[in-house]
């Protein structure tokens, strides 16, 4: 499974703008960092595009093909994050 290509994230661009909308740091396109910590990023398969999300210091991969899916990474996201 490699990360995903340019040509992918584009085709998530508004997944991406209402995650830029978090406190999060994007040090490279689709990939996200709470300070110095990894915290999210994407992966593209035969399968499908896959969301790897750190919950609790625990990378989870969550499916991130569907608008609906979009939804759900976005919520578990935002629930991640430290309050």
């Amino acid at each position: 499974m490699r990360h995903a290509t340019p040509a992918v994230l584009d085709t998530i661009e508004p997944l991406l703008a209402r995650l830029r909308t978090l406190p999060l740091i994007e040090r490279k396109r689709g990939t996200f960092y709470l300070k110095r910590d990894a915290f999210l990023h994407f992966h593209e398969d035969p399968a499908g595009l896959f969301a790897d999300l750190k919950i609790q210091g625990q990378w989870q991969r969550l499916n991130a093909d569907t608008a609906a899916q979009h939804k759900v990474l976005f919520k578990a996201a935002q629930s991640a994050l430290p309050a």
